[in-house]
């Protein structure tokens, strides 16, 4: 994954924000707005892209831009920092492979173990039965 290439590719924009801040809030712009495109980015083929849509498909808006926003500091710079971290964090999360899941057998003291617990409980309950004469 090349970092210098996708930061290129984001947007970043900076608005107001809610949050602690005081009467600095209303005059600053601190919360950090990350806007990249998905289809246009040349750090991906195709496939990762594919993968890219289906994992951060919450994230992702109907014209294949993926958003993120932060405004958890006051600082702007904080907050730029915070996002591409968190961007760096989704990529990572979406491009994993799933494992192949491995077929497994039952092994046989199992088995064993399982009929025997039945013929156990069969006789037991058999026990219970009055004497045939």
């Amino acid at each position: 994954m090349n970092r210098d290439l996708l930061i290129s590719e984001c947007n970043f924009s900076a608005v107001r924000s809610s949050g602690p801040g005081g009467q600095n809030v209303n005059k600053t712009s601190t919360k950090v707005i990350l806007s990249w495109d998905v289809a246009s980015s040349q750090a991906f083929d195709e496939e990762q892209k594919g993968r890219l849509r289906e994992k951060l498909s919450n994230k992702i808006t109907k014209e294949d831009i993926l958003i993120i926003n932060d405004s958890q500091s006051r600082s702007q710079h904080k907050n730029k920092e915070n996002v591409i971290a968190r961007f760096f964090l989704l990529l990572e999360y979406a491009l994993q492979k799933p494992k192949p899941r491995k077929k497994t057998k039952v092994p046989r003291a199992v088995k064993r173990k399982r009929l025997e617990a039945k013929k156990q409980h069969a006789e037991k309950k058999a026990n219970r039965k009055p004497p045939k004469l």
